[in-house]
């Protein structure tokens, strides 16, 4: 009989809406400028680029409940809202028609990002995990069955973000360049995609910086909604962060 020479990991998993049963985590594909807006809020022309995808280990996602830590090695943490699709089924080469079936539900999480360390990246051509694939860096409510969401998703319905009380980004799923169903299919024509695979589907402009203490608010309507408050920088202690307004960038 064959033996692992030290334990396993355990499996990352998500919580399900209304049910003690949790959803085991397998990858976690994200989907980069997806809406027009935050496309030219980073410099790029919406008009031309197909669908691309990064990754997170599926150990990034963690609830987007309670204290989410602050990662090391950075100065300027940012947020990004996100519809989040879990596939109940997979498959490789599926079809845009084809692709709403391998749902098993929808979530809202945070595609929190290590800004600095990504624009290093960038400048010197290399890769972008450091800055995208750390520990807790895919925040997220618990997922809802498909069955129970709104008849508009993925189709449309508001998606937001808020610091502090403070509305930073504010969109709607209609305004996706590539919609969940091309998302989808577009994945499964670079991976073989299965059970427990996750989507970050993009996010609305407004993507800005989070400080320890802030408190962090978001929803898709017809979905879920969450609230966390960002932990302290590692080897501090969190307080409140003074005179806390935010400021938008």
């Amino acid at each position: 009989m064959q033996t692992y020479v030290f334990d396993p990991a355990a499996q990352p998993s998500v919580r399900i809406s209304g049910s003690d049963d949790l959803l085991p985590v397998r990858h976690i594909l994200c989907v980069g400028r997806n809406y027009a807006d935050h496309a030219r809020e980073m410099g790029s022309d919406p008009t031309r680029e197909p669908p691309f995808f990064f990754a997170k280990p599926g150990h990034a996602a963690v609830a987007a409940d309670g204290v989410v830590p602050y990662p090391t090695q950075t100065d300027r943490l940012e947020f990004e809202v996100e519809l989040v699709v879990a596939l109940g089924r997979g498959g490789s080469d599926i079809r845009s028609v084809d692709a709403l079936d391998q749902v098993f539900g929808y979530a809202v999480g945070v595609d929190l990002t290590r800004r600095d360390l990504q624009q290093q990246a960038k400048d010197a051509r290399r890769p972008w995990d450091v800055a995208k694939g750390f520990d807790a860096s895919a925040p997220m409510s618990e997922i809802v069955p498909a069955s129970r969401v709104d008849v508009a998703v993925p189709g449309g319905g508001r998606i937001w973000l808020a610091v502090n009380g403070h509305t930073a980004q504010e969109g709607d799923l209609a305004d996706m360049i590539w919609p969940v169903a091309d998302v989808i299919a577009a994945a499964s024509r670079a991976w073989e995609l299965a059970p427990g695979d996750l989507i970050f589907t993009g996010t609305p402009a407004g993507v800005g910086p989070l400080l320890p203490g802030d408190v962090v608010t978001g929803g898709v309507d017809g979905v879920a909604e969450f609230a966390f408050t960002v932990g302290p920088r590692p080897g501090a202690l969190l307080g409140p962060r003074p005179g806390a307004q935010f400021s938008g960038g």
